[in-house]
């Protein structure tokens, strides 16, 4: 079910870092909006990946802070931002994630629609570098040159960073250039969009997911954004039919009516296998 809603009207994107490339024909085919991104508006002050510029708040505050600072700005009622995270998986050891947040700000209809999309198709890597060999697998493993490498003097030290580098001459350049001067060089991945594509591809994911979002309607009121704002756990073991800690329902809310629906069974799955039972397997 499509909504009118957005028919028409401007969004603003506010991205310094080309993130519209993949969101905005996404949303533009999909609501009707002309999306546009303002020229000068600086979404680095919120925080950098480099760190020059910490993050103050948690990346659900940020996106919103973000995306409502650049609407003042530009004295627009509707716009979008992004966020995005990277670290260690919060539930599968040693693997690296990428965790995008997308957020749509409707001041007129006083709505809010936010995502998240948690990927394992990442490229975060950092690491201390003692030889320009070790630089080059370093290159290889991160897939330099189609994605860019930042080097500085050491993990902590912002000192002497250079970023958006994205080919061999400059890689070697910077590299002897920070070794003769610091003695010590850190280098990482360039995850700033526009340098990482496969960021990009996370990215889009999350603008489709937050297509899906403005789609699905709330069956009382008509208003966008009536997604899964719960799970419930208590599917039944095939086994002994004790409850287990796999979803046994959806709660779906309606942000602006509060009506709210529960759907049982979501993954199409009425029992639970015995291995992820408590009782017979403890």
């Amino acid at each position: 079910m499509k909504t009118k809603m957005f028919n028409g009207r401007s969004l603003l994107i506010a991205t310094k870092h080309q993130k519209e490339k993949v969101i905005a024909p996404i949303l533009e085919n999909g609501i009707g909006v002309t999306c546009f991104v303002p020229s000068n508006f600086d979404t680095d002050v919120f925080g950098t990946f480099s760190g020059e510029i910490k993050r103050k708040e948690s990346a659900v505050a940020t996106v919103r802070e973000k995306c409502l600072a650049a609407m003042d700005a530009f004295d627009c009622d509707l716009g979008l931002a992004s966020e995005g995270s990277f670290g260690p998986h919060p539930s599968l050891f040693f693997a690296q994630a990428d965790e995008e947040f997308l957020i749509l700000i409707d001041k007129k209809n006083d709505l809010e629609i936010i995502v998240r999309e948690l990927s394992l198709d990442t490229n975060f890597y950092a690491e201390t570098i003692t030889s320009y060999e070790a630089l080059k697998m370093f290159a290889q493993k991160v897939h330099f040159p189609s994605h860019a490498i930042i080097l500085r003097s050491s993990a902590t030290n912002d000192k002497a960073v250079i970023k958006g580098i994205t080919n061999e001459e400059n890689l070697k350049k910077y590299y002897n250039h920070i070794m003769e001067v610091h003695g010590t060089v850190y280098a990482e991945t360039d995850m700033r969009a526009h340098f990482n594509p496969t960021r990009m591809h996370v990215i889009e994911k999350a603008a489709h997911k937050l297509l899906q979002s403005i789609q699905s309607l709330c069956p009382e009121c008509m208003t966008p954004g009536f997604v899964v704002t719960s799970a419930k756990p208590g599917l039944p073991c095939s086994w002994c039919a004790n409850p287990t800690r796999s979803t046994l329902s959806h709660i779906y809310c309606c942000k602006k009516c509060q009506y709210t629906h529960e759907i049982n069974f979501p993954y199409q799955k009425m029992t639970e296998d015995p291995t992820f039972c408590d009782y017979c397997n403890p």
